[in-house]
């Protein structure tokens, strides 16, 4: 039976043991020839993979007990060191090797190494791969800066009155059509280009007039085209222009005096100035504001026997002035079905002025179907003066009928 020898001195025993321990550390954790660390393996020299026991919690081993009691063992220097704590130092021991059983954690060495029952490798799915680049066209398209859109109206009316109707009046039938083409430019950065033309066009039918059998109640074509040069954020620099005439003969009721005509007159207007784009209302209240301190303004008539009427000299088919001019065109979507356009004009040669405001209110049953209201004051010092209604001009009207916008 193999006695184990007890160092004398604790100090002693105590600075062996710590030495032992440093040891056992550098040559687990200790990189091995080619710089890579080994430890994920224990060390297989004399110590033997017992040396780890003396890094973990004191535990009562009873191989080492009874390799110490067996004539012919050797104790390796971990054995020696765990028996002479066992012996000595007996409370430092805080379990026992059955305990670890139990727990069902071996602390002895596996004879072969422990692998996984499947390599992550297999489990891996297949690696992607790329799929060759076939033939392909590139196509680049040039970016299109030009908006359309446009809004059709037509509206008829039909009254029937009796001969012998208690209150009196007449029968009529009347027509009216609205039409807004526009072709707007935008590229975004700088430029802007807008055309709109504006139609409107209608007749009525009255048997009190015995010379005509039809009358214009409405006869306008107008183009207005506006170039701007963004200048800061909503302005721009503007050149605009208007030009508006009709399309045929005007009268009044049982008269044969010609009021108007085809190019009698025509209205130029190009101005100079700056423009503001309002946008309000989370988008419901859209227009511009052209406010022109430089303008130009000609009239034509191809009629003579119209000069006097429309305020020019006598016999001359032209007449121009300069001055100044405004323009205001707004959109207001106050509900989803009512809509109110509103554009006012004007004019001053400092000699004499033209203020226009015209107002169209569109209250839609659906997508096709809609009432509207137009009102429309004007002023002009430029014409012969009326003993009732001096300079001012008034017209208005109510219809109801078919609506398209595009």
């Amino acid at each position: 039976m193999r006695t184990v020898r007890a160092t004398t001195r604790p100090e002693d025993r105590l600075r062996m043991l710590s030495d032992s321990l440093t040891a056992l550390h550098n040559r687990i954790f200790a990189p091995d020839s080619t710089g890579k660390s080994v430890s994920h393996r224990l060390p297989s020299d004399s110590c033997g993979t017992e040396a780890a026991r003396l890094l973990l919690p004191m535990t009562f081993y009873d191989d080492i007990a009874g390799r110490a009691f067996t004539p012919g063992k050797t104790l390796t220097f971990a054995d020696e060191q765990l028996l002479n704590i066992y012996m000595n130092n007996p409370w430092l021991v805080t379990g026992a090797e059955s305990d670890i059983r139990e727990a069902g954690t071996p602390v002895y060495n596996a004879e072969a190494p422990l692998r996984p029952k499947t390599d992550l490798v297999e489990k891996a799915g297949p690696e992607f791969v790329e799929p060759e680049a076939g033939p392909f066209t590139l196509v680049l398209k040039k970016p299109n800066f030009w908006t359309y859109k446009g809004d059709f109206a037509m509206q008829f009316m039909q009254n029937y009155i009796s001969g012998n109707w208690y209150k009196g009046g007449e029968s009529n039938y009347s027509a009216l059509s609205n039409m807004t083409l526009e072709a707007n430019f935008n590229n975004k950065q700088k430029i802007k280009w807008d055309n709109k033309l504006e139609i409107r066009f209608g007749m009525q039918n009255t048997r009190s007039d015995t010379l005509h059998t039809f009358k214009t109640t409405e006869d306008m074509y107008r183009l207005t085209s506006k170039f701007g040069l963004q200048a800061h954020n909503s302005w721009y620099y503007t050149v605009q222009l208007i030009a508006y005439s009709q399309f045929t003969h005007s009268y009044k009721s049982n008269s044969p005096t010609l009021y108007s005509d085809f190019l009698a007159p025509l209205n130029l207007n190009l101005s100079l100035g700056m423009d503001y784009n309002a946008d309000l209302f989370r988008h419901r209240l859209k227009g511009t504001v052209h406010l022109a301190p430089f303008a130009y303004n000609m009239k034509y008539t191809r009629k003579l026997s119209l000069c006097d009427r429309l305020g020019m000299d006598p016999d001359h088919h032209f007449k121009n002035d300069f001055g100044s001019e405004f323009t205001v065109n707004l959109t207001w979507q106050i509900m989803d079905m009512l809509q109110w356009k509103m554009r006012l004009y004007g004019y001053t040669s400092y000699e004499r002025a033209e203020l226009e405001w015209e107002n169209t209110f569109t209250l839609r049953f659906n997508k096709w179907i809609s009432a509207q209201v137009f009102i429309y004051p004007r002023f002009d010092d430029g014409v012969k003066r009326d003993d009732h209604h001096g300079y001012w001009q008034f017209k208005e009207y109510l219809s109801v009928g078919f609506q398209y916008t595009f």
